[in-house]
């Protein structure tokens, strides 16, 4: 009985916490650019099913405006989508790993690392820094 409440004991003090910077230094090249692809590839397709719902909702009311909580959900996809990269994710990718060369943002989703990091590529760094500190400081351990 002391054993097994040793071994559980050991397995609890001596568990590493994996961040997200772990998992995405763990992969190789090739799988992180497959994996921007894809999170780039989910962003738009998200998108533009949800244009396409609204559009068949709507279809023949000419009195609708299209409300401003829909136009800035689609503000908030396109951040994580760089359109300045034009298809060349590797700039992504090499952004994201220095973003994860700091150890700041080693607690910070990959997700919103994404999103990020196309900000800074679409030139919008002012709204990217203050993205990177709230995140920064939503995940700080």
């Amino acid at each position: 009985m002391n054993r097994l409440f040793f071994i559980c004991l050991m397995g609890i003090v001596f568990t590493q916490e994996h961040t997200p910077a772990d998992f995405w230094y763990s992969m190789q090249k090739a799988e992180k650019i497959s994996f921007v692809n894809g999170a780039y590839t989910a962003v738009s397709a998200m998108k533009m099913h949800h244009q396409r719902q609204v559009k068949e909702q709507y279809i023949g009311n000419d009195n609708w405006v299209q409300p401003y909580y829909i136009d800035r959900y689609y503000e908030i996809v396109d951040e994580h989508i760089s359109t300045n990269v034009e298809g060349n994710i590797d700039i992504i990718v090499k952004a994201m790993d220095a973003f994860y060369s700091n150890s700041d943002n080693a607690n910070i989703p990959v997700i919103e690392a994404i999103r990020i990091v196309s900000m800074v590529q679409d030139d919008k760094d002012k709204k990217a820094n203050l993205y990177l500190l709230k995140a920064q400081r939503k995940h700080a351990r």
